[in-house]
């Protein structure tokens, strides 16, 4: 126990000393609360930097780490907020839940960002406790934190090690893996292929015994930053050891052979940048690689099994010349060569090999009205080949823009010669539009010009457009086809009701028919939904005062159930095949002199046969 004590002498009436008084004091809690200043005073200047505040968060105290740390001095924080620490990082969520908890625990600790009095951000270890009054009631706040920069950087280098290539910092084969595997779930949620590059540099190690190991590093960087350059943010290019690399690329279409040509022309684009020139040390080094590809479609194929099927294909490019592609799948292989040479064959032939055939279109007296325009490719060495193979391969290609210039030209020149024929004069003419063609910034300007140079009639003619093209702008979509309805030019939606199928657009387009798709024509008579689908679309084109006609039919009770829900025009193998101009003006001419009416036809019904 410590005292504090003292004395004094007690005096009697004659003034003699008496006695002496002695008095002491018990100190021992003066003594413990200055002990224990001493001590938090001593803690509180520390190598971890404090701060004290009140209750309405008013800083009253900071410590000398806290000074350090921050670069802010006591007398330009005291009586301010913690907020001036802030670095923006953390949204109000975050802050949020900070003081839920410290609010029911009386404690928070984390990871936070803070910026320092110069602007630089970095991050902090934070404590923070409160300080309660005898009546439980939060007097003070104590923050207590710690700079982890080096903690951070020390992290972020350790996982750079773990998931990076030391040379190229490209993914090393760890994260390359885990990349390939997202990628695989994406493609089978998405339904679209995807592509892995197998890449081995040829005659590397002649470079590195003739050049150097350095050379050989800085060649090793910049054919990494040329692959980087050639593939899309998003895809994945990685260093798989030596002059082993690897690429993945996503998203390459939902059909595989459309996916086939697009991670050709991608390994073409990868392949020409690694043949780029690298110059070093006043020397320039052209270096070619060897490309084996597998594609993936996310539904079946591993991890391992693409690895190695890309792998096997690289080997395959190696012994056969080097500095090519391969795709492991010989059948693959096989389809891309052919593609790639009927694509050149192709661009050789637009328009002199190209042929117009067509396809009546009659109305329910029997009566033919139009036609719709279909291309066909006379190879003078391969015959006739199907649009099925050509279509798809001109819309990859960006041949269909001039294909479908030709075909809108020769279209208008056939309604231009029809007009100086009177049994012929009033037929129309339908001519598929690609979505490509119809974006072209110059697509009503081709339009107009094809029109004036032959002398067409542009009430004659109808664009088929597919629900496909109203993804993209449907704005702009209407647009161009109001400035071609301007000039009498109609539409027609082909295609209907397998695609977007949404009234909202319907409102806004100025289209002049709706076209049902076969695949419901075909099955009308035996499946109960197609059926239904085709009295929604018939009753639908009604109420918004446009034509319906239904293609595919085949059978004449497909024809008289169509005519039963009120849909008066029809294209299908039951009334003709297509056929090339010359035949099908022979074939009108026929038609139009000897065809009577159908029984079940009545002569009131609403479309006339004039069209």
């Amino acid at each position: 126990m410590a005292t504090l004590g003292g004395a004094r002498p007690w005096y009697l009436e004659d003034q003699s000393i008496g006695g002496i008084l002695i008095f002491t004091e018990d100190i021992t809690q003066q003594k413990e609360a200055e002990r224990e200043m001493r001590i938090a005073a001593k803690a509180f200047e520390t190598r971890q930097a404090m701060i004290i505040t009140d209750d309405a968060q008013r800083i009253l105290r900071v410590n000398r780490a806290f000074c350090e740390t921050t670069g802010y001095q006591p007398e330009e924080v005291i009586g301010r907020t913690p907020t001036l620490l802030k670095s923006g990082r953390h949204d109000a969520d975050f802050y949020r839940a900070l003081w839920q908890q410290l609010n029911q625990h009386g404690e928070w600790q984390g990871e936070i960002w803070n910026r320092r009095k110069n602007g630089q951000i970095y991050p902090g270890w934070l404590h923070i406790s409160n300080v309660v009054d005898d009546q439980g009631r939060v007097s003070h706040y104590i923050g207590a934190f710690d700079d982890i920069s080096e903690h951070k950087q020390a992290e972020a280098q350790i996982h750079s090690l773990s998931y990076f290539d030391v040379l190229t910092k490209l993914p090393n084969r760890r994260l390359f893996i885990d990349r390939l595997q997202q990628a695989l779930l994406g493609s089978a949620r998405s339904l679209q292929f995807g592509a892995v590059f197998f890449i081995d540099l040829d005659d590397f190690s002649a470079l590195n015994d003739t050049q150097g190991h350095d050379v050989g590093d800085q060649v090793l960087i910049e054919v990494s930053r040329q692959l980087l350059a050639a593939v899309a943010s998003d895809d994945t290019v990685a260093r798989l050891g030596s002059d082993e690399f690897v690429v993945v690329i996503e998203h390459l279409g939902s059909r595989s052979d459309a996916a086939l040509v697009e991670a050709n022309r991608a390994g073409e684009r990868l392949l020409a940048a690694i043949r780029q020139p690298i110059r070093l040390n006043g020397s320039d080094f052209v270096i070619t690689g060897s490309m084996g590809i597998s594609l993936f479609d996310g539904a079946t194929d591993r991890v391992s099994d693409l690895l190695k099927r890309a792998d096997a294909a690289m080997v395959q490019v190696k012994k056969i010349g080097r500095n090519c592609l391969h795709f492991f799948d010989q059948d693959m292989q096989l389809a891309l060569e052919q593609r790639v040479e009927l694509e050149a064959l192709l661009r050789n032939a637009i328009p002199e090999q190209l042929r117009l055939h067509c396809q009546p279109q009659l109305d329910a007296e029997g009566q033919i009205v139009a036609a719709e325009v279909l291309v066909r490719w006379q190879d003078p060495h391969k015959g006739l080949i199907s649009p099925a193979q050509f279509i798809p391969l001109a819309e990859a290609s960006g041949l269909i823009l001039p294909m479908g210039q030709w075909i809108v030209h020769t279209a208008c020149e056939q309604l231009a010669r029809w007009r100086q024929v009177p049994m012929l004069q009033r037929l129309s003419l339908s001519v598929n539009v690609s979505p490509k063609q119809f974006q072209q910034a110059n697509f009503v300007q081709q339009v107009l010009e094809a029109i004036s140079a032959t002398g067409a009639d542009p009430t004659r003619l109808k664009l088929e457009i597919t629900e496909s093209l109203l993804f993209d702008d449907l704005e702009r979509v209407t647009e161009t086809m109001a400035q071609l309805k301007s000039h009498g030019i109609r539409f027609s939606l082909d295609d209907f009701g397998t695609g977007f199928s949404s009234l909202s657009y319907l409102k806004q387009l100025p289209v002049d028919e709706l076209k049902i798709d076969q695949s419901f024509v075909r099955s009308l008579e035996t499946d109960d939904s197609d059926a239904a689908i085709v009295r929604t679309i018939i009753t639908l084109g009604q109420s918004l005062g446009v034509e319906v006609i239904a293609e595919g039919v085949e059978t004449e009770i497909a024809r008289d159930l169509l005519i039963a829900q009120g849909c008066y025009r029809f294209q299908g193998f039951y009334f003709a095949k297509p056929m090339p101009l010359e035949e099908l003006e022979r074939w009108t001419n026929r038609r139009l002199r000897h065809v009577q009416p159908p029984a079940r036809a009545r002569s009131s019904l609403p479309f006339s046969s004039s069209g």
